[in-house]
């Protein structure tokens, strides 16, 4: 999304989570990531993994469009709610931790994504204009559309939470987010395709 956001071009290479018992675990990956997680991004003879770290690389590095606000109040508001969902919510969820959780992974995963939009509900009710924090585009939606796209594939009922499904609305309407989305890349598996 950053990438797409930023007019940064990139040659995408997939890594499968699943096939060959995870791609991640492959010694060439692991060479590139230690944590064996994705993202990894090569740029500017550095790599970089953790989608925050690649999003404040890109920010620091190639400032426009902006995804932190120049207020200091807002930058920390977008802040929270980056963090809120990439420590709060997403790695609850991650392949890694449903693997050991077996036959309720489906449960388990709603839980703890309705736990985390239950706050992140509330939060949003107080920085929120057209997206998460006012009326431009952040970090925190970066954050949040690719949640709310898993909170879907997991069918997280999304009634209780207006605002959150009000924003990634805003959101999908924009090109980087509609091109980004996980169900259009290209090695989507076919039934979870667009």
């Amino acid at each position: 999304l950053a990438l797409a956001l930023k007019g940064i071009s990139y040659d995408l290479v997939p890594v499968n989570l699943v096939k060959d018992g995870g791609q991640q675990f492959s010694a060439e990956f692991k060479a590139l990531n230690p944590m064996q997680q994705v993202p990894a991004l090569k740029i500017d003879g550095i790599t970089l993994s953790q989608s925050l770290a690649i999003i404040h690389y890109l920010e620091e590095t190639r400032p426009n469009p902006r995804l932190l606000p120049q207020d200091p109040k807002k930058r920390a508001q977008v802040r929270m709610i980056a963090d809120h969902i990439v420590s709060g919510i997403q790695p609850l969820q991650n392949l890694s931790i449903l693997k050991q959780i077996g036959e309720k992974k489906t449960e388990w995963a709603q839980n703890c994504i309705a736990s985390g939009f239950q706050a992140l509900e509330q939060i949003l009710q107080h920085t929120a204009g057209r997206y998460c924090v006012g009326d431009e585009v952040s970090m925190a939606d970066l954050c949040l559309a690719p949640q709310v796209a898993n909170a879907e594939r997991f069918k997280v009922d999304m009634g209780p939470y207006p605002t959150i499904t009000r924003i990634n609305k805003a959101l999908l309407e924009l090109e980087a987010f509609k091109i980004s989305h996980p169900s259009r890349q290209p090695d989507t598996p076919p039934e979870l395709r667009a």
